[in-house]
């Protein structure tokens, strides 16, 4: 080893021996008789002390010619710091050097490698290496690992076999558009890049490895936002055997694991919520219950008083807003500007005040009695001081609105605190969604997602009402992991590909080797798979999982460091059978 300690490690304890230390050159300050180092490495910082002195000169000398992110080896003993800091855990110590040697020069970086940078997004993506030197860069890589062992520590505890399943795979029709991948040997023929280990896992149940897991790498050709990539890991998980109980609970007992591991404390059990309920009150498969705000549905005492807004809609529903009455109209306004934006798709905002002697004032008082208002203020046990919020339209597209509405403000209020966790379960999803441009249904979650048993019958005479033996885990509002008790009979495998506008064999060609598998005694099984950049960033305190991927592409797909994607070779195209002319449009 080229040297006997890291840079994080030295304390008082070691005063008075020799060591040797490498790093990159943080920065110098020269005070002239006096030039202090400070040496980084991925463990910390330690303060070098290059003071005045006849046998000292030299080496003061060279350590001027250093300049930032230097590579240097340095040599000497270690010192009590007269001015101790305590921010440093190596701040009671410093290095008196005997020997500096430069491993490596190093041009002046494009931006500060410091915690507070002055690198925007695009430089630090360019120059990723290093913008991975930066200490916060560091953590998040440092929780991500912490994340990965527990999880394997988990579930090794609990039977699970760590499985590698193929990368590349068949290309399939439903979910996100794949990226596929040519195959020289057989021209014209493609592999994908898998979505899921999904039908690998299925068949591992029938293989008899009754728990599976994987921290796998997963691909999705999609549009790119904060919260997701081109490339992204999961926790890829299954169990044989099992009810979706038994799923829940084994599941929860690992994400609560991570937090007492991680984040220090115990969530305790987590709340049950059904798909229709969180719907109802929040407009949101994923409600962030971090805060109240539940919505309260209007149409029984809003409707029918003349206000043609309220009256000729689907639905008419608000939110109380506690304690904001003092909201100013400038503020409002603003409100009111948000919820007509395009992303959010309101027409307009209703609001009303209760004002500290129990009257209502609304922007619609003209229409409304104080008798209608009182009703309106019971609806939503609203005391004095509440601000009331209404939306009207229809039903879907206004829950949406007054989902979006309520969690800007929770923003605005403060509820929204990162350091708070409240996960639940939302269960009992509709298994399937109709789309009436296309004129058929779609999977809610994926093909293989069996229904609940009781509701198999409701397949021929009403899919629409059946409901999936589906889970979500949600934490903050957020989508963490997300799954269900697989179908592992061919017949109703079978069925749900004919109400997903499957031909018998379109299925047999797509599927078949998984319809094959289910009569060769497949067991009940079911499973989950974790966003694994999802809930690293959820327990660092990050809006973007970017942050917690050592190499992550831009908004546009791009690794700007590599510049990737890139035009490949007329020779590479012709090697694959991809015909150069139609690639190039002509």
């Amino acid at each position: 080893m080229l040297r006997t300690h890291t840079n994080g490690e030295l304390r008082q304890e070691h005063v008075g021996q020799p060591v040797t230390l490498c790093g990159w050159v943080q920065r110098t300050r020269d005070k002239g008789a006096v030039l202090y180092l400070d040496l980084r490495d991925r463990y910390g910082i330690t303060q070098v002390v290059f003071e005045q002195g006849v046998e000292a000169e030299q080496l003061r000398e060279q350590a001027r010619e250093l300049g930032r992110e230097f590579v240097v080896s340095i040599s000497g003993t270690v010192a009590e710091r007269y001015s101790k800091n305590p921010n440093l855990p190596t701040g009671d110590i410093e290095i008196r050097p005997t020997a500096l040697t430069v491993l490596n020069a190093a041009k002046l970086p494009p931006f500060l490698i410091e915690d507070d940078t002055d690198g925007g997004d695009e430089a630090r993506m360019k120059y990723r290496y290093l913008d991975l030197r930066r200490n916060p860069v560091r953590r998040n890589l440092e929780l991500r690992h912490r994340l990965a062992q527990s999880v394997r520590r988990y579930l090794d505890g609990q039977g699970f076999l760590e499985v590698e399943t193929p990368v590349l795979i068949k290309s399939t029709p439903e979910g996100a558009r794949d990226f596929v991948v040519p195959s020289r040997m057989n021209p014209g023929q493609f592999y994908a890049l898998p979505q899921s280990p999904q039908t690998f896992k299925q068949l591992l149940m029938v293989s008899g490895f009754d728990r599976y897991f994987q921290i796998v790498k997963c691909f999705r050709d999609e549009d790119l936002r904060a919260d997701r990539q081109p490339e992204f890991t999961q926790i890829d998980c299954e169990m044989a055997f099992v009810e979706q109980e038994d799923i829940l609970n084994t599941f929860e007992g690992l994400t609560r694991q991570l937090f007492v591991e991680v984040k220090g404390f115990d969530p305790g059990e987590f709340p049950r919520m059904t798909y229709a309920d969180a719907m109802r009150l929040y407009g949101s498969d994923k409600p962030d219950t971090r805060f109240a705000m539940q919505f309260v549905e209007l149409n029984d005492v809003a409707k029918g008083q003349g206000f043609p807004v309220f009256d000729n809609a689907e639905l008419v529903v608000g939110i109380n807003a506690s304690t904001c009455a003092s909201f100013t109209r400038k503020q409002l306004d603003e409100l009111t500007d948000f919820v007509k934006r395009p992303q959010v798709g309101a027409t307009g905002l209703v609001y009303a005040r209760v004002e500290p002697d129990g009257t209502v004032k609304s922007s619609v008082d003209k229409f409304y009695s104080q008798e209608v208002l009182q009703q309106w203020k019971a609806a939503f046990g609203a005391q004095s001081g509440d601000l009331l919020l209404i939306l009207a339209g229809p039903a879907d597209k206004t829950r949406k609105a007054l989902n979006e509405l309520r969690l800007e403000m929770g923003q605005r209020l403060g509820l929204r605190n990162k350091e708070d966790f409240n996960p639940l379960w939302v269960v009992d999803f509709p298994l399937l969604e109709f789309n009436e441009e296309d004129g058929r249904h779609y999977a809610m979650h994926h093909p293989f997602t069996s229904p609940k048993p009781e509701d198999i019958p409701l397949l021929d005479t009403n899919p629409g009402q059946v409901r999936a033996n589906a889970y979500d885990l949600v934490i903050n509002g957020v989508e963490i992991g997300g799954g269900s008790i697989r179908i592992h009979d061919r017949a109703v495998q079978a069925r749900m590909f004919e109400l997903l506008g499957f031909s018998p064999e379109e299925a047999e060609a797509q599927f078949g080797f998984l319809l094959n598998a289910f009569e060769y005694g497949a067991p009940p099984h079911g499973g989950i798979a974790f966003g694994f950049d999802r809930l690293c960033s959820m327990f660092g305190g990050a809006d973007s999982i970017r942050d917690f991927i050592a190499f992550p592409k831009n908004n546009s797909g791009r690794d700007v460091m590599i510049d990737s994607p890139s035009e490949i070779s007329p020779a590479q195209l012709k090697e694959l059978s991809i015909d150069t002319k139609v690639e190039a449009g002509k």
